[in-house]
């Protein structure tokens, strides 16, 4: 996994340009299946952004999604955008996070109407979690002095489908409005980004700034002059967010590795001096982890300080996921796309070629989704992410 890389994608090429104003040094990069994208730092920090474009519709922005995570390793995906308002609570220019996407075109059609078969990807707490901190800090926004009050941060539902919305009294209008009336805003990327951040193990945020109401007064002048405003406050709310993951990122992975030195710690110093030699130099095992060489180390979970001890532990996770199988926690299709994602990861850390270690990421932060409901696996799994982040 790229440490200090966020990838930002966005729908339209004003979009695209307010975020790229905010990234120094831009430098092209090719994928090879021909897409393009800029790898810049944001301005005054060393977070690093993939900038990508995806053109509009979900099924676009889940292609260049998969793209961008499988090319990257990013620390998270951020979609960044303008947005239509379902009601009044989000002032033109505000900022939605959704909390949660839905994609609204699914439905079946039966003899008595329509009924709604929506599919739902919820933000990963963590990011939601960052998100309200950043809004409550409210430092965030760009000088709009001359442009009426600062920019809000509103969190709720966002619904993509795949046309654009202006009516409040269309057939569509009125099913939107009475299927997820809980949604803030409309727009029709954030379920494709959604589905391949989950397919892949990669955070996903969806950031929009509201450029209009989709209520039948979105017209080309009105555009011109919110369209702008509305996506240079998603650009700087998600630069400041990417920010902030890349240095959460970082602090997490120092916690992995770093000593805790305890009270306890310094009580076994003083009695270094009774023990004897061949004790000093001994491990003891204690319910918070164990003590080397007056050090204590809290234990999370399987240390992998090598391709070699990465091996071992991938051999050893493949028994515990054998037991929830057998306890009925993990059914046979988790399972076994489980041991298909285990199996990469295995074969990359022992291959130990160019390009192995984005390979082993990837395969397990795959498996931390599929296991995402069992926090034991997901504790096991998060320092063997790091470890095969680390190889070479």
């Amino acid at each position: 996994m790229s440490k200090d890389l966020v990838v930002i994608l966005t729908a339209l090429n004003l979009e695209y340009q307010a975020v790229r104003r905010k990234l120094s040094d831009p430098r092209l990069h090719r994928h090879r299946g021909g897409t393009l994208f800029e790898v810049g730092t944001v301005q005054g920090t060393s977070c690093r952004v993939a900038l990508g474009l995806t053109n509009k519709g979900n099924h676009s922005a889940a292609v260049i999604a998969e793209r961008a995570i499988q090319e990257f390793s990013p620390v998270a995906v951020v979609f960044v955008g303008v947005a239509g308002a379902l009601w009044d609570t989000a002032r033109l220019g505000d900022v939605v996070m959704a909390t949660h996407v839905y994609a609204y075109h699914g439905a079946t059609s039966e003899d008595d109407g329509a009924k709604a078969r929506p599919r739902v990807w919820e933000t990963a707490h963590g990011i939601s979690q960052l998100g309200s901190h950043l809004a409550r800090l409210d430092d965030w926004a760009d000088d709009t002095s001359g442009q009426g009050s600062a920019p809000q941060v509103r969190f709720g539902a966002i619904a993509a489908g795949e046309v654009v919305q202006n009516s409040r009294i269309s057939a569509e209008a009125r099913w939107i409005r009475q299927h997820y009336n809980d949604a803030l805003a409309i727009e029709m990327e954030a379920a494709g980004v959604a589905q391949a951040g989950h397919l892949n193990g990669a955070p996903v945020a969806i950031i929009r700034g509201i450029s209009d109401r989709a209520d039948g007064t979105k017209n080309s002048a009105k555009d011109r002059d919110w369209q702008p405003r509305a996506a240079a406050n998603a650009a700087a709310f998600a630069t400041r967010l990417a920010v902030e993951l890349v240095a959460e990122q970082g602090q997490t992975a120092e916690s992995l590795t770093a000593p805790v030195h305890t009270d306890r710690t310094r009580t076994a110093d003083r009695r270094e001096e009774h023990v004897s030699n061949t004790a000093h130099q001994s491990t003891v095992g204690i319910m918070a982890g164990s003590v080397r060489d007056s050090s204590v180390y809290l234990d999370a979970g399987p240390k992998a300080s090598g391709p070699a001890d990465l091996v071992a532990e991938l051999d050893a996770l493949h028994a515990h996921l054998e037991r929830h199988r057998a306890e009925g926690t993990l059914d046979e299709d988790t399972y076994r796309e489980a041991l298909t994602e285990l199996g990469l990861a295995r074969r990359a850390a022992r291959e130990r070629t160019p390009g192995s270690s984005k390979k082993a990421t990837m395969a397990l932060k795959r498996l931390r989704g599929l296991t995402a409901d069992l926090p034991e696996l997901v504790a096991r799994l998060a320092p063997l992410v790091v470890a095969a982040g680390d190889l070479s």
